[in-house]
């Protein structure tokens, strides 16, 4: 008798339940199709509106494929180097105890907390002409500021903690018994490194490069203020963007969106890349990925 008064009031909480999270399902379907699917269309549609032949003359300006080639240039020098201090940052933070360990977790924490505006002119303040270094430099001839190497300084700072925040959590998750065995047996540290630790977190690594390479080529804040705004010299495809943009005519807001899409496009792939990854090694990922 109980049993059969249970069941309706088993199936009434189950239809709330299919109710409650098709009504969720369906608000967040909403919102991702109105904030980020909706401007994403329109980006392509407007840098199409005004014809094919402007869309191309937009992308295969001379500026902007300066923009293209220094942006990519950028990425590839910040990605490795953030990839390398991600590794050596997990490895310490996850092998070693140490004075100054929490200090460093918030460093690495800190372009998280730090508007990129103010991290680039911090840079401008110790690089610049009137900075602390700014006098030093420019009596040998060197140019941080208003030069490439200040953009790739800027996009290093914006990406830093990208690949460490992947990497440490799931090395603390798989702890060091397998480190501390293969050492045990006579590996050397780089052996233990690439036969061992490497194979265990390549994709997790992978992952942090990728979200990486999307932060350094869509930065924005941090490189506009470092960069002065140099067309052909350190505008990056953003900045290339926010110019072209500010010109004003119709054929220049066309341009800007064309130069956009193929923006949002670089996105777009990293982005099927990053959930290629998930997919095919998503339990792998999923401790160092629950952090976003």
């Amino acid at each position: 008798m109980e049993a059969v008064l249970a069941r309706p009031v088993y199936r009434r909480r189950s239809l709330a339940s299919r109710l409650v999270r098709g009504l969720l399902t369906g608000v967040a379907v909403l919102c991702a199709a109105l904030l980020l699917l909706l401007p994403l269309l329109v980006v392509f549609a407007e840098g199409l509106a005004h014809g094919w032949a402007v869309f191309v003359a937009a992308i295969t300006d001379p500026d902007a494929r300066t923009a293209v080639k220094l942006t990519l240039l950028v990425a590839a020098i910040a990605v490795p180097a953030n990839m390398l201090f991600g590794l050596a940052a997990a490895w310490l933070m996850t092998h070693f105890e140490f004075r100054g360990k929490s200090l460093l977790g918030a460093l690495i924490d800190l372009p998280f907390a730090v508007s990129p505006v103010v991290a680039g002119l911090v840079y401008v303040l110790t690089y610049g002409v009137h900075g602390w270094f700014g006098g030093w430099l420019d009596a040998h001839g060197l140019r941080v500021i208003f030069a490439v190497p200040g953009v790739v300084l800027a996009t290093v700072f914006v990406a830093f903690p990208f690949v460490a925040r992947e990497l440490i959590p799931l090395m603390q998750s798989r702890g060091s018994e397998e480190e501390v065995a293969a050492r045990t047996l006579g590996a050397g540290g780089w052996q233990i490194f690439f036969r061992v630790t490497l194979p265990r977190i390549r994709w997790a690594l992978l992952y942090g490069v990728l979200l990486c390479s999307a932060r350094s080529m869509g930065e924005f804040g941090a490189v506009s203020v470092v960069s002065g705004h140099l067309p052909g010299l350190t505008n990056t495809l953003p900045l290339q963007v926010d110019q072209v943009y500010n010109g004003g005519s119709g054929d220049a807001v066309a341009s800007a969106f064309a130069l956009a899409s193929l923006l949002a496009l670089l996105t777009l792939v990293t982005l099927v890349i990053k959930r290629l990854v998930e997919w095919r090694h998503g339990g792998e990922l999923a401790r160092a990925a629950a952090r976003h």
